[in-house]
């Protein structure tokens, strides 16, 4: 099968992924979700945001506004007052990002117990090679962030800044 058959009115796969990845990012979806319960104010959506930055939370309401999934309102009182909520179009995410956020809630001991698992399988396969060699070896199997970070070894931190 064509990957164009499957897709409606004529979307292309490429298409589709450039949504993907506005309402699929882990802000995105955090917003989405706590705009589906009743229309927010910017610090009110920051403050049930777990980890967010004010800059992150603006350039996520940027761009769900843009997709036109969030609408912003301003109310002209003083101190100025704006309001975030979902369109009719993001209302539709509602049921997919509830079952998403749901099945996160329901799997974290789970995905915790897995890395610890996976951590001790590929723990002992590292011991005593060189650095060269970890740079090689363990630093592509890392998560991004952690491979970011450095987090767990001094090998990430050579690639700070590279």
């Amino acid at each position: 099968m064509e990957p164009t058959e499957s897709a409606p009115s004529g979307a292309s796969p490429c298409r589709a992924r450039e949504v993907f990845e506005r309402v699929g990012d882990k802000w995105s979806v955090s917003v989405i979700h706590q705009l589906g319960s009743s229309t927010r104010r910017f610090t009110d959506l920051r403050q049930s945001i777990d980890g967010i930055s004010q800059r992150m939370l603006t350039v996520t309401l940027r761009g769900l506004e843009r997709d036109g999934i969030v609408t912003r309102t301003v109310h002209s009182v003083m101190p100025p007052r704006v309001d975030y909520a979902l369109t009719p179009m993001g209302r539709t995410l509602l049921t997919t990002v509830g079952s998403l956020v749901s099945w996160a809630d329901a799997h974290l001991d789970d995905i915790s117990q897995a890395r610890v698992a996976y951590d001790q399988r590929v723990a002992p396969c590292v011991e005593g090679l060189d650095v060269e060699t970890l740079d090689a070896a363990v630093l592509p199997m890392l998560p991004m962030q952690e491979a970011a970070s450095g987090a767990g070894s001094e090998v990430g931190q050579d690639h700070i800044g590279h």
